[in-house]
């Protein structure tokens, strides 16, 4: 939702002042001109200066119109009540080309301008137009805008249009976008993170802006993060409207002349792409072409899905020599177990091959539990072990997510590792990428080192979540027993093992932050991570990796399967 729109819906209880937007926009753009007038064009500079000569109420209008999704705006139709005289506003925008009136030029927008207009009113302008055949009245509108824009020219229609309403098109929208994008470094936050925090519906962590890093030092690495954030949107937008085929020609047209040269900061998203692609191919049956597509990465799940196309496409051997590769360097559990499986089942191909995650499955104890929990099975199994005297409750990725978050939370958000770059920043930067690891080694390796006992692990969770409570924080959830989950922890394995814990999944926040056991149950003696898997659950391979890392570390941890029995 557009940030101009979002406190004056849904009833949101609010004191923000009547010009708030204003506020945050000028914060944004001196934010901007502050840290990176350096690699602005001169266009872009320009626009900055025509913005300060504007009117304050000048500016509010154009803030309005580039917080909305559309470029396309009807006049009679606007009414914002800070903004007392609307007529000379507009004007004074259009003076400054700020916004145009509609001309030749939005043709190729043609669509977006049609939809200003309800139904009724593209009848009347039918009516205005007289044609001998008129559409039938109880014609839905996509089609009526389809038979206008097919039986009459942009210029007809146009003229018509603004006979009945005048219509404006904000301008500077490529420059608006790049402040925006220089000030959160992505496409995804927007202006209504300001309106979040000021509502209190979100608190961020605080940061001294001095120390604030700039996320751009080149106006490349600015222009291809840019253009592949662009990429990912309109390949969003095309592969519901195009043929794969072209959708493949796209693609491949638009990386032999740009994506060769691409930043190194541009490559994370970019690989995003590229694997998003060619899953999309792969289902449309397109195998030859998703090959080509994954051959661009070796990010996972690239490699193990070219393995698979290529035993899919008769190249057994050298599906075989790329299995042997990811085999010496898996990047993950999936390639890991993936690697050793497939290189098994063709090498073995008159023995039936049970996959490693099969046969742990298999190999599990069994519980029985009453069928009417069959669609809630982890409910069942903590009622199963709660009857045999155990303390019990759901844990799986949260409370070692949290345990992770608390101790670390001033290595996570330290601003001297460069990663933090405005002050609405949920999560650094670098937080998926291997780089976060080698930027804080030493400090975390330190921490680990400090926390030689569990009264001083309990002391420093305790005090980060008592200090930090509410303040938002993608690994830490904030309720009342959160905590007590994560003390449990504490309270039964050792710190020699929490540390283990803890620096394996430093090594891979993106992976090894999930995976982790359903349920941990615990009595006076005894203790032990339970996963739990009913009569039609599969087992993953991060599942499998947790059971393998917590043995060789001597956590007590198991895999359980459900039977179900009548109640």
């Amino acid at each position: 939702m557009p940030s101009d729109q979002i406190a004056e819906n849904n009833g949101f209880p609010t004191d923000l002042p009547p010009k708030y937007y204003h506020d945050y926009f000028t914060y944004v753009l001196e934010f901007v001109r502050k840290r990176y007038s350096h690699i602005l064009t001169e266009k872009e500079l320009g626009f900055l200066e025509t913005y300060d000569r504007l009117s304050e109420d000048a500016q509010c209008l154009f803030i309005r119109f580039s917080n909305r999704s559309k470029s396309f705006f009807r006049v009679n139709s606007l009414s914002y009540s800070e903004i007392t005289d609307l007529p000379a506003v507009l004007e004074e925008l259009h003076e400054n080309g700020f916004i145009e009136s509609l001309c030749d030029s939005h043709e190729t927008r043609f669509g977006e301008i049609m939809e200003l207009f309800t139904k009724p009113e593209h009848l009347l302008f039918t009516k205005i137009l007289g044609p001998d055949i008129m559409p039938a009245k109880n014609i839905k509108k996509p089609d009526l805008v389809r038979w206008l824009m097919h039986d009459y020219d942009f210029k007809t229609l146009c003229e018509i249009i603004t006979e009945t309403e005048p219509v404006v098109k904000v301008t500077f929208e490529a420059e608006v976008m790049l402040m925006k994008f220089l000030f959160f470094g992505n496409r995804n936050a927007d202006m209504t993170e300001f309106v979040i925090r000021d509502l209190g519906h979100v608190r961020f962590q605080s940061f001294d802006e001095q120390f604030l890093s700039i996320q751009f030092e080149t106006r490349k690495e600015v222009d291809d993060t840019l253009t592949v954030s662009l990429m990912k949107e309109t390949f969003d937008v095309i592969k519901n409207e195009l043929p794969p085929e072209e959708i493949y020609d796209w693609f491949m047209n638009w990386y032999a002349g740009n994506g060769t040269g691409l930043a190194p900061k541009a490559l994370p998203s970019f690989n995003s792409l590229i694997l998003r692609i060619g899953a999309w191919l792969e289902r449309k049956k397109m195998l030859s072409q998703a090959l080509v597509i994954y051959q661009l990465t070796n990010d996972a799940p690239a490699r193990e899905r070219r393995v698979r196309l290529l035993n899919n496409l008769g190249e057994i051997e050298e599906a075989l020599a790329l299995c042997e590769e990811i085999a010496e360097n898996p990047q993950n559990a999936d390639e890991r177990y993936f690697s050793l499986d497939f290189q098994e089942r063709i090498k073995n191909k008159k023995r039936k091959l049970v996959k490693r995650t099969t046969q742990a499955l298999k190999d599990a104890e069994a519980i029985e539990v009453p069928i009417s929990f069959r669609f809630q099975v982890e409910y069942g199994a903590l009622e199963y072990y709660r009857a045999l005297g155990y303390q019990a409750f759901f844990s799986e990725n949260e409370p070692w997510r949290a345990l992770f978050g608390l101790l670390f939370w001033d290595i996570i958000y330290d601003t001297n590792v460069q990663t933090i770059h405005n002050p609405l920043q949920r999560i650094p930067s670098d937080f998926f990428l291997p780089d976060f690891y080698y930027k804080r080694s030493a400090q975390l390796k330190e921490r680990l080192e400090a926390a030689s006992s569990r009264e001083i692990i309990d002391e420093l969770v305790t005090q980060t979540f008592t200090d930090k409570y509410g303040i938002t924080n993608v690994l830490v959830p904030w309720y009342d027993g959160a905590l007590h989950k994560v003390l449990t922890l504490t309270s039964l394995l050792s710190p020699e093992k929490i540390r283990a814990v803890m620096m394996e999944i430093a090594l891979n926040l993106r992976e090894n932050t999930r995976g982790f056991p359903d349920l941990l149950v615990w009595n006076e003696t005894d203790y032990a991570f339970i996963e739990i898997k009913s009569p039609t659950d599969h087992l993953s391979s991060r599942q499998l990796h947790w059971q393998h890392f917590f043995k060789e570390y001597d956590v007590s941890s198991r895999i359980v399967r459900v039977n179900w029995i009548k109640d």
